[in-house]
């Protein structure tokens, strides 16, 4: 039952994050093929108002403190990893993981995370890191409603460890 209810949690993240890509409210059938197998009529479909809907995913964006589970910058970042017993991981691409990436972090694409779990752990910190910051936010999100306290993400990426011209590796 609570993995039902896990993978719940994970769609609906999912679902949430898809309608603030694409605009919510742009169009709503778009949004009923995702919860409906057969067709719908235009009689059949029940839209909320949109201004009930903004206004409530306004309230939640709005409540979430600033620098939530965040590594601000390069330093801090560096500063996190020489401190603790931190897992890197690299939410991106094997391809762009082999063509450069932060030194000691570990490759796991942001579609394989749920199937890579054991790879993460709970009793050290875990920071996640992609090439723009929105697919570490999605892991981070994710990881979060998988019940891991200990995950960061680190929204200036693999871009601003670059500029910084600190130390890529590759493999």
């Amino acid at each position: 039952m609570m993995f039902k209810k896990q993978v719940q949690s994970i769609l609906l993240g999912f679902a949430i994050w898809f309608c603030l890509l694409v605009g919510i409210g742009q169009n709503p059938t778009i949004a009923a093929t995702f919860t409906e197998t057969e067709l719908i009529s235009s009689e059949r479909m029940q839209i909320l108002p949109e201004t009930n809907l903004k206004s409530g995913v306004d309230s939640f964006l709005t409540s979430i403190p600033a620098g939530y589970y965040t590594i601000p910058n390069v330093e801090e970042l560096k500063s996190f990893l020489k401190n603790h017993q931190t897992v890197l991981v690299d939410v991106r691409e094997a391809s762009e993981y082999r063509s450069g990436h932060i030194p000691n972090a570990i490759n796991i694409p942001l579609r394989t995370l749920s199937h890579n779990l054991n790879q993460i752990p709970r009793d050290r910190p875990v920071v996640l890191y992609c090439s723009s910051g929105y697919r570490s936010a999605m892991g981070v999100m994710t990881l979060h409603l998988l019940n891991y306290e200990n995950v960061h993400g680190f929204p200036p990426s693999f871009v601003a460890w670059k500029t910084a011209g600190e130390a890529i590796a590759s493999r």
